[in-house]
């Protein structure tokens, strides 16, 4: 996913103020604080000239003394208050950034998530909306309160000594002719360094997600190279944009040093000839100082800005991605409700516009209750008539209904609330057993798990682990054997009370022994339920009330085992040799 491959949205300050929005009141609560203390600051060089004037005239200086003192105070009181309200406001902003993006991520269409990087989408949701806390608070609010404080010093020292406010200004303006040099380069340089970011967490996933195959290829090094790559394509990046950053740090720091030494020189002239008293340079000169803190404010609200600008960029580009609409949570069937009816006709469908057709018109009908099969040769198309059931992908062409109505018109928490499905790879979360069994029904009673587990044949499982079902599973269910996955998985849907109960290879990894226990539930389930299996042993394929065989995205035959057996080549050949060996 590239910058270049999506629209120009919205500049990046509507953005921003889009995620501020919520939070504006404290934000301004926060601002306030912070101009008050600005304000305490800036009476500070006034205080000080009385006080000088006080000790040149011989006067009683403890109304000065005692003066300062409470400004100073303030000042610490009053800014630790308004920094404490800032950055707890900033926190609520990434807050509710992370809240947002995790939301929509999670509505992802299958197919957008296909063309991503997992390890990109996750860094766009750490590292990219943890730079909100800062663009927040050091480029929206410093940027306000900085330049509202510059002003204000500005016409402070306008009043104490114009001549000397044309030379300091003189001195800020060949510093800010520097800086829009610099600025648009620490923009560039941000987005690139988030991009790579991006690409270092995409190749820490790619090898987490397969280790134990890099392990067992002997690729450590390799992987390793291509890791530390990207690590330090990261590192290449992030210091190209500190390099900018520093040097449009350093040249504000820069000139205002150079306006301090020429206010200085100018200013001592000026006492020499009488122009202004010692007094009045020494305001001048502590306001210099004061300007240091404003000019420093807006110099980095800038430059968080552009790089805040980067982030809010990224996390555009994933609220861009294609999304499932957000509908309601739709209740689960009630006990009793009528298993489904299904239908391909004339289906055609590919994953990507550059890929060949998966399927080429695909028909068949599924009436409602008993199982059927699909089988075929590896490519047929078997696990993508599933996927296009669940509408994780939308058909190109031709019709797809369930009981009779398109699935296109299904509200999507509906339709999916009605089916069960077992992938192929029957994958198991990090969590609990518990937690993976009540993934799709977690209002499911104990009466019912315990007859589900039994029917799966995972009791003798539960009552292994130290902590039955709360034991914890291991990421992506490590601690489970392949057959033990898979009995979760099908425990998992049997317990959503399917109406339509998908099965992709659901006993592929099971035993003889667990393996015709569980057709012996899938049997039973049948009765009262429709069941679509994709199979490739026999012993499953035989026990199907109809058959369906495809081969090259088409649908060749459809039938039972001793009709498929006399009437069509391919099937009699798959049962001959790749069922055979299941065969009873």
């Amino acid at each position: 996913m590239t910058r270049a491959d999506t629209p120009t949205g919205p500049p990046p300050w509507r953005l921003l103020l889009g995620y501020v929005r919520p939070h504006r009141w404290a934000l301004l609560a926060g601002a306030v604080l912070s101009l008050v203390t600005g304000a305490t600051g800036l009476a500070l060089p006034l205080v000080a000239r009385e006080l000088i004037d006080d000790l040149s005239h011989d006067r009683a200086i403890g109304r000065a003394l005692l003066l300062m003192t409470a400004l100073v105070v303030a000042n610490a009181a009053l800014g630790a208050v308004g920094s404490y309200v800032l950055r707890r406001t900033a926190e609520s902003v990434v807050l509710g950034a992370r809240r947002a993006l995790s939301s929509y991520l999670l509505r992802l269409r299958v197919a957008a998530v296909d063309r991503s990087e997992p390890g990109d989408l996750m860094a766009r949701i750490t590292s990219d909306t943890t730079l909100l806390r800062e663009v927040t608070t050091d480029s929206l609010v410093g940027l306000g309160t900085g330049g509202l404080t510059l002003v204000a010093t500005v016409v402070m020292m306008g009043l104490v000594d114009p001549v000397l406010l044309g030379v300091t200004m003189a001195v800020v303006f060949g510093a800010g002719t520097v800086l829009g040099v610099i600025v648009p380069r620490i923009n560039r340089a941000s987005r690139q360094a988030q991009d790579a970011v991006g690409a270092m967490g995409a190749s820490l996933e790619r090898v987490l997600g397969a280790l134990r195959t890099v392990k067992a290829s002997g690729a450590e090094q390799r992987e390793e190279r291509t890791l530390h790559a990207a690590a330090e394509e990261s590192w290449r990046q992030s210091v190209r944009a500190a390099k900018w950053s520093a040097a449009a740090g350093n040249t504000a720091g820069l000139a205002m040093q150079v306006a301090f030494i020429t206010v200085l020189a100018v200013g001592g002239a000026r006492v020499a000839t009488g122009a202004i008293d010692v007094g009045t340079l020494v305001a001048f000169l502590l306001y210099v100082f004061y300007l240091m803190s404003p000019i420093q404010s807006v110099v980095g609200a800038i430059t968080q800005y552009q790089t805040g600008a980067a982030a809010l960029g990224r996390i555009q580009e994933a609220l861009r991605l294609p999304a499932e609409p957000r509908s309601p949570a739709a209740g689960l069937p009630a006990d009793g409700a009528e298993p489904a009816a299904l239908a391909f006709t004339g289906v055609r469908f590919r994953y990507a516009d550059d890929l060949p057709y998966v399927h080429h018109g695909v028909t068949f009908a599924v009436p409602p209750r008993g199982m059927t099969a699909f089988v075929g040769p590896s490519g047929a198309g078997k696990t993508t008539v599933f996927s296009l059931i669940e509408r994780f992908y939308d058909p190109e062409s031709g019709t797809i209904t369930l009981d009779g109505r398109d699935l296109a018109d299904w509200d999507l928490a509906r339709l999916r609330s009605a089916i069960g499905y077992v992938e192929q790879d029957a994958p198991v979360l990090s969590g609990s057993l518990r937690d993976n069994l009540l993934l799709g029904n977690p209002e499911t009673d104990e009466d019912t798990i315990t007859r589900v587990v039994k029917t799966t044949r995972l009791d003798g499982l539960v009552a292994r682990l130290p902590d039955g079902l709360d034991t914890l599973v291991g990421h992506r269910g490590t601690k489970l054997s392949g057959g033990e996955r898979q009995r979760v998985a099908i425990a998992r849907a049997l317990l959503r009370r399917p109406r339509l109960l998908l099965l992709d290879e659901a006993t592929s990894q099971l035993d003889a022994v667990n393996e015709a226990a569980l057709r012996d539930t899938v049997a039973d389930v049948a009765r009262t339920t429709t069941v679509l299996v994709v199979a490739h042993r026999l012993s499953t394929v035989t026990m199907a009330d109809r058959i369906v065989v495809m081969d090259a995205g088409r649908v060749r035959a459809v039938g039972t085992h001793r009709e498929l057996v006399a009437a069509d080549p391919l099937y009699a050949e798959l049962a001959a040799t790749q069922f055979l060996a299941a065969a009873d």
